[in-house]
């Protein structure tokens, strides 16, 4: 057992990152009853965490190969648990959006570590098995944060999905001072402090102007003014990059089409399979009435079914072509969303049980397979930035994801509740959208079947878009994605030199 206790220790902190991805979904109702928020701040409170992990992994994985991995995970570590407290502690929306930015941050510097330090612990057969328990922790992380969610939050209220990290990462801490080796390069360069500003600036305007559209509209000044700085700030970051010498992301990668091919893929797997539970959940718990317990447990057959897979694919780590795992888990997931189209106003809660195991089957084995196969892209010494890089489009996935989506989700219920003749549908559409259809409903009773109809349809909507994006992006990867011993060969022109050094 003594060689694992450093998985043991990494996996720990991995899982509680992960988890706080998804397990604000159950709580979202609670946290807009009782900070009486709106729906852009529910999905800023998913989005917010999502983007600070999605911008600042790249940077922290450089830190981390320049400074020592041990010890940024560590930092993240101290990061996290104290933000973990503000968010608890939270006595407005604005607050706990600040707190979760913060919870990304310390999140990051943890995420950009992991699979670093594993690479660095463990070899041959071991990293092989290393991987694959450390993918099924991410994929169990990632699903069953609704349950975990929905326990909390009965027995102690919604605050309690935060304060339960503090002994969680004080264990992490002790565990990693005690078992966890360090491990650096001394090949990487500067930080990329340009790079990184535009990068986040970039991501950052691009999430507010989806967010944007969905409670304005497309053509309102916000809106646009947002998304024209997402371009400038990305064009900025494009022309940086490539004239730095030492990048945060070095953008010749992007010539290996099996990289490129698997930074898609990194990024609809989160989208399609993990953006559209929050939609689900406000519809178990506002539309249904279920408990966040039982919303919690509709989703559990997802994370036992990802939990499973994903600890047998590590077979997949060593020889052939990574697109069968990984072009068949989108594949999976884009089946999964696509079934669940089934569900309109007549449906009970467990119709979405059968389709949610499809979707957890193609999580199970993308996941582990995905990160693998793009370390085996990089040279060794840049395993923390290559690690960071999968990682950053699996979060930047999801939170353009929700975003697109819970647009797409507005517009929709929106467009139901005006054929219907309902006046102000805008308004009511974002007031369901938030949560807020037990209040809707009180107070106008006529609405109850109306929003019981437009609440599906909307639902039905989400998940149509989703299934497609997995689909083209399964064909994406098998078409594109070449065995790894391969892509190995390819280098970008300063990473050889740095190796010659």
């Amino acid at each position: 057992m003594r060689p694992w206790w450093p998985l043991v220790a990494i996996c720990l902190g991995t899982f509680m990152l992960l988890v706080d991805v998804t397990i604000v979904n159950v709580a979202l109702p609670p946290i807009a009853t009782s900070l009486e928020t709106s729906f852009s701040s529910l999905q800023w409170v998913i989005d917010g965490y999502a983007l600070a992990l999605a911008a600042l992994l790249m940077v922290t994985g450089t830190l981390a190969d320049r400074f020592g991995r041990r010890r940024l995970y560590l930092a993240g570590l101290g990061v996290f648990a104290v933000s973990s407290l503000a968010c608890g502690l939270a006595p407005s929306a604005g607050a706990l959006v600040a707190a979760r930015v913060a919870q990304g941050l310390g999140g990051a510097a943890m995420f950009a570590t992991t699979a670093a330090l594993i690479a660095a612990t463990y070899h041959g057969p071991r990293r092989g098995t290393a991987f694959g328990i450390w993918g099924a922790v991410n994929g169990l992380a990632a699903a069953c944060g609704p349950l975990l969610g929905g326990l909390l939050t009965e027995a102690w209220g919604w605050r309690a999905i935060f304060l339960v990290n503090l002994p969680v990462a004080v264990v992490a801490v002790a565990l990693t001072l005690a078992v966890v080796t360090e491990s650096s390069s001394a090949a990487v360069g500067r930080v990329d402090l340009v790079g990184a500003g535009t990068f986040t600036l970039a991501s950052g305007a691009l999430v507010w102007g989806l967010v944007s559209a969905g409670e304005r509209g497309w053509t309102a000044a916000p809106t646009v003014l947002a998304l024209a700085l997402a371009a400038v700030a990305l064009a900025v970051f494009v022309v940086a990059e490539r004239r730095t010498e030492a990048p945060m992301l070095d953008l010749a990668l992007f010539a290996n089409r099996s990289f490129t091919a698997l930074m898609v893929a990194a990024a609809v797997l989160s989208a399609a399979a993990f953006a559209d539970l929050a939609l689900v959940s406000l519809w178990l718990q506002s539309v249904l009435g279920l408990t966040p317990i039982r919303a919690g447990l509709v989703a559990l057959p997802l994370s036992l079914a990802a939990f499973t897979v994903s600890a047998l694919a590590g077979r997949f780590l060593h020889g052939g072509s990574p697109a069968r795992p990984v072009g068949g888990g989108l594949a999976l997931i884009g089946a999964g969303a696509l079934l669940m189209t089934v569900v309109d106003a007549g449906s009970g809660p467990w119709a979405l049980v059968p389709v949610l195991v499809v979707a957890g089957l193609g999580v199970g084995l993308a996941t582990p397979v995905l990160v693998s196969a793009t370390l085996a892209v990089l040279p060794p010494w840049r395993a923390g930035v290559g690690s960071a890089a999968v990682n950053t489009f699996r979060q930047l996935g999801l939170a353009v994801g929700l975003a697109v989506l819970g647009t797409i989700f507005t517009g929709r219920v929106t467009g139901v509740l005006t054929s219907a003749g309902v006046p102000d549908a805008d308004g009511l559409a974002a007031a369901v959208a938030g949560g807020g259809t037990p209040g809707v409903v009180a107070g106008r009773p006529a609405l109850a079947p109306l929003i019981g109809d437009a609440f599906p349809a909307g639902l039905d909507t989400v998940f149509t878009v989703a299934g497609v994006a997995a689909l083209l992006a399964a064909i994406l990867v098998v078409v594109m994605v070449r065995p790894a011993a391969r892509d190995e060969k390819v280098v970008p022109t300063q990473e050889a030199a740095g190796r010659a050094t």
